[in-house]
């Protein structure tokens, strides 16, 4: 008899951030990579000969509640001052990444690895005095790859 499968929560992950103390996320965006079609048609063929092309790696956006923690805008802030000259050299800012999945009981389920990232952009959420919520800021972040494995248990 066949084994029923168990269905992953959404609101069940970390994150984690090489060079960051507290990576906690309400929201993180799909990771989503994708290989192009490259696709050939030749001498009145009607059939076109298609193969897999070059990898993309979309950027991953993620939300937390804004604090007095600085290290996310401090990865952006490296991002800065490589495009401007004003610090790090470009293979010194890069990190990588890491999205878990957690069971119900907080066992690890699944990895997503994003490797070579860089901060693309940083968001540190409005300001509203009439608002009973909490402000949120969002980071982007641009990896080269990503790779998903099983948990190690």
């Amino acid at each position: 008899m066949a084994t029923p499968r168990t269905w992953w929560k959404k609101f069940k992950f970390v994150v984690e951030i090489d060079g960051v103390a507290r990576a906690a996320f309400n929201k993180c965006s799909n990771i989503a990579p994708e290989v192009a079609d490259v696709s050939y048609l030749e001498g009145g063929d009607i059939r076109p000969y298609h193969s897999p092309g070059t990898l993309t790696q979309p950027e991953v956006t993620m939300e937390r509640g804004a604090s007095d923690d600085f290290d996310l805008y401090n990865l952006f802030k490296n991002t800065v001052d490589v495009a401007t000259g004003e610090g790090l050299n470009e293979p010194d800012l890069l990190f990588d990444c890491e999205v878990v999945q957690l069971d119900r009981d907080g066992s690890e389920v699944e990895r997503w690895h994003l490797y070579d990232c860089y901060c693309r952009k940083f968001d540190s959420g409005d300001w509203d005095n009439g608002a009973d919520e909490v402000r949120i800021e969002v980071v982007t972040i641009q990896p080269r790859y990503a790779e998903r494995t099983p948990s190690a248990a």
